[in-house]
Order: C-alpha cells, then structure tokens, then sequence
C-alpha cells in the first residue's frame, strides 16, 4: 500500500461533541459499526450519511435505523437524474423520485438530499432534467418538513434562482459549500446553512475561506463528505468522519473563535438544522 493510501492518525478529540454532518459511509472501506466508533473517540457523535441513488437512498434509511449515532439524508444526486431519464425516460426519473419521497417520509431519514444542480460534470443536454429533479426534491422536503441538503457546483447563480422561485425549505443546508464571500452573505441573510469540508483548509482556497470568514457562526456546519476532500495535512488520503476535528480546528482559525466555542455553534447549528 501506497504512503498516500493509508489513513491519517486520528486526531486529539474535541472537548465538545459535534457532528459530521455529510458523510458517504457506503463509500468507505470500514464497516458502519467502526466508523461511528472511530468518529465518537475523537468527539464526532452524530453522522448524517447521505445517499445519492436510490440503491444507496435505501442504505442508508437502513443504516439510520440500525444505529442511533447515525441518520440519514435521501436524495438522487443532479448527475443521477440526467443518467435516468437518458435511460429511462421521465417515466424512469419520476419513479425514482417518488421512491425517494417514500424514503424522505421515515423518522431515520432527516433530510432531502444531496439535491441540487451540477454544472461541472452535466453538460447543457441534461441541465433540464437537473432541474426538474431538484424542483421535485425541494417540493418533497417542503411538503415532509424535512431539511433540503443542495450539492452547489459552478451553479451558483442557477441554484440560487431555483430557491427563489420554488421558495426555499425552512431548513436548507449548502453542502461543501464552494461560493465566494458574496454568496455566504445571500445564504445568511436567508438563513441557510453552511457546511464546509476539508477543502477549506486547501492552500489554493483562499476564496473558499473568505466565505467561511463571512459567515456568520449561527449557521456554520462542518462535514467531511468522506471519502472526499480530506483536509490538509492529508490531502490525498483516505477521508472519514473522525478527520472531522482537523477541518473544525481550521475553521476556528479562520473565524479568530476558540476551537470549543466553534464546535459548540456546529453542534447546535447542525441540530438545528437537521431537527434532531
């Protein structure tokens, strides 16, 4: 095995418990039993694990049920539903989205999501179906009252325009957050959450950590989205939710705020806004 492939060290635990509060458990390599395990040693007492097709929407309801220190988000993620109804046809994408509306409807599954739009890996053909996917998913987290979690890449105006027409849930969370200082500003001043992930401690994300700054503490979230964007000195390894502690120290620099008065804004903001 590779230096770059083995795991990171854990961390020294936080003194204040928070949450992973987008993690892809079916993703990684260690069984759901280890993972919460190593995520509660260093402080990390709550994973929200997020599906993004309906075969790992069904895993992870499932996993949620089996395991207190786990709940779950549902959702077709935007590159699925182009790849549905190329296939399927709207009937095909309709379908699904009205499993995952039976799926969002269950007390384990606290959230819609990752729903959004994705103008990095979809190109203009499938931006309609995009579109109309997370419209469905938005109305569902709505009409369920449950958190709506939006996947934002290079979309940014785009998303923002859909909220508004749709009208947003009570309770929206930007995962890995990736707008610039402005956008956290329009987020704020509609109450929506930010998570950030390990890529805020990226040399090269400066933009990213201007963002963090103007936001305001009351609505910051932290996430691994494991086994992705594991934060630096790490970069290139594996991720998992007990790196959480990594990115939490980072954001508290960046914030000028000490790390525990940090992890006790995540802990209630991620509460708060996935309503556990």
């Amino acid at each position: 095995m590779e230096k770059s492939a083995q795991p990171a060290p854990p961390p020294v635990p936080l003194n204040v418990p928070v949450a992973d509060s987008h993690t892809h458990i079916d993703m990684q390599d260690a069984t759901v039993a280890r993972t919460v395990a190593a995520a509660a040693a260093v402080g990390v007492t709550t994973l929200v694990q997020v599906g993004c097709d309906l075969e790992r929407s069904r895993w992870s309801a499932r996993v949620a049920a089996e395991h207190d220190a786990v709940w779950a988000a549902v959702a077709l993620h935007p590159n699925e539903a182009p790849r549905l109804e190329r296939d399927g046809g709207r009937k095909a994408l309709d379908a699904a989205l009205e499993e995952i509306a039976e799926l969002a409807a269950r007390p384990e599954v606290l959230a819609v999501g990752e729903s959004g739009l994705d103008h990095f890996r979809t190109g203009e053909e499938g931006r309609e179906a995009q579109r109309y996917s997370f419209r469905r998913h938005i109305e569902t987290a709505k009409r369920l009252g449950k958190a709506l979690v939006i996947h934002d890449r290079d979309a940014h105006e785009d998303v923002l325009r859909v909220l508004r027409e749709e009208g947003a849930p009570e309770r929206t969370v930007f995962h890995c957050f990736s707008g610039d200082a402005e956008m956290a500003r329009v987020c704020a001043a509609n109450g929506w959450f930010m998570s950030f992930a390990g890529n805020v401690t990226f040399k090269n994300a400066r933009p990213l950590r201007e963002a963090l700054d103007a936001a305001p503490p009351e609505l910051l979230l932290v996430e691994t989205d494991a086994p992705f964007l594991t934060p630096a000195p790490y970069r290139g390894r594996p991720n998992a939710p007990y790196m959480i502690p990594y990115t939490l120290r980072a954001m508290a620099e960046v914030k000028g705020l000490d790390e525990d008065a940090l992890a006790e804004h995540v802990a209630a903001n991620t509460a708060r806004a996935f309503g556990y």
